[in-house]
């Protein structure tokens, strides 16, 4: 069997079926294929709704919301693809992107995991599916909006990595969960996602740990897909702000601090506590 697609659903059952339905139209040419919707206890209906419209579809029922670590962990257990797609529910596959990824990373057999090229509904590029690790300097720099001020500069873009062709097959340090392809010898090697993390930040530290084996990590866009971005956390609930910032703070503590003496760890651990609150402020205040 050539791929297994993973989709985690937390009340988004619209957007899922509309997944579901764009991967299946999207499969053509693949050598066999199975795809695992796991669900993180819903209440909006998701689980009877898809179950209807999609009867192969491979179910992993959770009694509580265990994140996106746990949950796309417990369907890699049971999967038997060559190669194993993490997909968020709120993308559209393009046609032919199946294939064409899976046609890409068999010719690349260094190749540890891809992505491609992921579109927002404005037309613009997800920049989260073309990243350098965040490490302080490259945080630093972003923040201070230097990337941009300063394109072309490798020393400022390290964050994104946008001196380099969008347009163009790279290497990149590391992709977004919405749509990373991962060779499964990488997997048994490197181990699975950490769960640690919630969500937020699993990805970069997979990218991470299959970068540190010696694996590539390549960016391909001659294949998309289309991405509507935050639509199971679009009211930023507490959670997902104390998320995101945790998973900053625990993807330093884990690959960055011994790098570091103890003062700029604790400038680093004080500014996220910073970026936290200012985020939490500015939160309650939208509508």
């Amino acid at each position: 069997m050539d791929l297994s697609i993973i989709i985690v659903n937390y009340n988004t059952k619209k957007l899922t079926m509309e997944c579901i339905e764009s991967v299946y139209n999207a499969t053509t040419g693949i050598n066999g294929f199975e795809i695992f919707l796991v669900d993180n206890a819903s209440t909006d209906g998701s689980v009877e709704a898809i179950k209807k419209a999609f009867p192969n579809v491979c179910f992993i029922e959770n009694d509580k919301n265990v994140g996106f670590s746990k949950a796309n962990n417990q369907a890699i257990k049971v999967s038997k693809g060559r190669y194993i797609l993490l997909l968020n529910s709120d993308t559209i596959v393009v046609e032919n992107t199946l294939f064409d990824m899976i046609r890409f990373m068999d010719s690349f057999p260094d190749t540890g995991a891809s992505g491609c090229k992921v579109i927002l509904p404005t037309g613009n590029l997800d920049m989260a599916c073309h990243r350098g690790f965040p490490t302080p300097s490259a945080s630093f720099y972003y923040f201070l909006g230097l990337d941009k001020r300063y394109p072309n500069n490798p020393k400022y873009t390290g964050y994104h990595l946008n001196h380099l062709d969008m347009n163009e097959v790279h290497e990149v340090d590391c992709l977004v969960g919405a749509f990373i392809m991962v060779r499964r010898k990488v997997i048994n090697e490197v181990g699975l996602l950490d769960e640690t993390y919630f969500m937020y930040g699993e990805d970069i530290d997979w990218c991470y740990r299959i970068k540190e084996a010696g694996w590539k990590i390549y960016y391909n866009p001659h294949v998309k897909i289309t991405h509507y971005k935050g639509a199971s956390s679009r009211k930023k609930p507490f959670k997902i702000i104390f998320e995101f910032h945790r998973a900053m703070f625990i993807f330093h503590q884990s690959h960055f601090s011994k790098k570091y003496n103890l003062i700029v760890n604790y400038i680093i651990y004080t500014c996220i506590f910073i970026k936290f609150l200012s985020s939490v402020f500015l939160n309650y205040f939208k509508k």
